[in-house]
């Protein structure tokens, strides 16, 4: 058993490798060496838990246990989830954090050891209370994203008559409980409050989610990330354990960085991606407002003469989106960004920052098929060569290459940056259909005069242009 000296060396030694391991992540090149520190970190904080002071004997083989059962169900997790399902398996993951704050805090009041009087006893309490709370929310709003994201439940916005007047009268509710949880002289007494307030943090949770359309559905995945954070800042508040506290910090702190940072990005402000109602899940398309309702003839384009413009490029930029990641094309194209580099195109990739279901979505899928970091540049590094690009390639993104983003006022994503792929001299946009995009509106990109539309499954039209282009 490790001494407390020992186990407070170990919980700091943790902590600067999970800031070193934040600091790793923020860049392609230096990821994997992140995700090592990040590993090293939580196997010694472990053992540092595991094994310290505040540890039975008698527990170790209850915790080992469990750690058995829950190593088995991460691993299976790992070799059977797709690229394609990250998204919904992170959120899953944040609700398990969720949940494991709710149950803490509930064993932690029940647990007749801890014998606390006066300002402790209240301060011990309203961790307990705040720590449940945004547990729940967290439990509650991540099972939620998960069926978004999973397709089980449409991405279209669930807006109840005065949403926000219920909102507030759940807040106040859990406010005046807090006041009877507080005051309450025996367990049994605080156990009603902090049932009622369980149950409405829950609730909100849902509506919370329920309320936010498919199009926010990237900056949710942040923000239920930070909400994880601040939970398992309050489980570690809970147990008395620093380490816990400062990971939840980090995690919570770098959440609400990250949140902000994507908000930016789509010109939305986070108070109004919690209100909610922007995006419909897509599939249909959506008359655009205004003036600006699209006009002129839809061209299409086969895998062969997309190989010629291919060709006969000298600078391609390739957009991709989630209909790359659905398709599984990112190994093909990785062959045809190998064959064009190899005849001497300047091949790049245009990343936007909501691309995809989660932050860094299309990163993790070019980086799986090996694609070299140093050509996958995000937005702002990209768009002011456009008009120099020869083909710009759109691989199933929609809303983030919308021009009435910036040409329609009326428009719902107006303001939102997005990529200027038609200031190419030709724009190839790869899609099953006209459908429109997460956010239900109709793209004016489609029909102007130098775009050309590739119908089909990515992955097969893909492989129908490589074979082309080597011939």
């Amino acid at each position: 058993m490790m001494t407390a000296s020992l186990a407070t060396v170990s919980y700091i030694g943790a902590t600067i490798l999970f800031i070193l391991s934040l600091g790793g992540l923020s860049h392609p090149e230096s990821s994997r060496r992140g995700n090592l520190y990040g590993m090293i970190g939580m196997t010694i904080a472990v053992l540092a838990t595991v094994f310290g002071p505040r540890v039975t004997m008698a527990g170790i083989p209850w915790i080992i246990g469990a750690m058995v059962v829950g190593a088995a169900v991460g691993l299976y997790a790992a070799k059977k989830v797709q690229m394609t399902q990250m998204p919904e398996l992170v959120a899953l993951m944040h609700s398990l954090v969720g949940l494991a704050a709710c149950l803490v805090g509930y064993a932690n009041y029940i647990d007749t050891s801890i014998q606390l009087e006066g300002a402790e006893k209240a301060i011990h309490e309203m961790e307990i209370y705040i720590g449940i709370l945004i547990g729940a929310v967290t439990f509650s709003g991540s099972v939620i994203a998960f069926g978004k994201l999973s397709g089980k439940i449409g991405g279209k916005p669930l807006l109840l008559p005065g949403r926000h007047l219920l909102n507030l009268a759940g807040l106040l509710i859990v406010i005046w409980f807090a006041g009877s949880f507080l005051h309450a002289e025996s367990i049994n007494d605080g156990m009603l409050p902090l049932i009622v307030m369980t149950v409405i943090a829950l609730l909100f949770g849902i509506h919370m989610v329920m309320a936010i359309g498919g199009a926010d559905m990237p900056v949710v995945v942040s923000m239920l990330n930070s909400y994880s954070g601040w939970a398992a800042a309050a489980t570690g508040f809970m147990l008395n354990n620093d380490l816990l506290i400062v990971t939840g910090a980090l995690v919570g702190s770098s959440g609400a960085i990250l949140s902000y940072i994507m908000c930016r990005a789509m010109n939305r402000n986070f108070i109004s991606v919690i209100a909610g109602g922007f995006g419909t899940g897509g599939g249909t398309p959506a008359a655009a407002s205004g003036d600006a309702q699209p006009a002129g003839e839809v061209v299409s384009i086969s895998a062969a003469e997309t190989a010629e413009l291919l060709r006969e490029a000298k600078n391609v930029i390739i957009v991709p989106g989630y209909g790359m990641a659905v398709a599984q094309a990112q190994h093909t194209v990785y062959e045809i960004t190998q064959l064009l580099r190899e005849k001497g195109v300047n091949v790049r990739f245009g990343i936007h920052p909501v691309a995809g279901r989660m932050p860094g979505h299309m990163n993790v899928l070019l980086a799986e098929a090996k694609v070299p970091y140093d050509i996958v540049m995000e937005m702002d590094e990209l768009n002011e060569d456009f008009p120099d690009t020869d083909v710009s390639m759109v691989i199933g993104a929609n809303d983030i290459v919308n021009p009435a983003a910036q040409d329609d006022p009326g428009s719902p994503i107006a303001g939102m940056p997005v990529l200027e792929v038609w200031k190419a001299r030709t724009s190839i946009v790869m899609k099953r259909s006209m459908a429109s995009g997460y956010a239900g509106v109709d793209n004016p990109l489609f029909y102007k005069e130098n775009n050309r539309m590739l119908f089909g499954d990515a992955k097969k039209m893909l492989e129908e242009v490589f074979v082309a282009l080597k011939a």
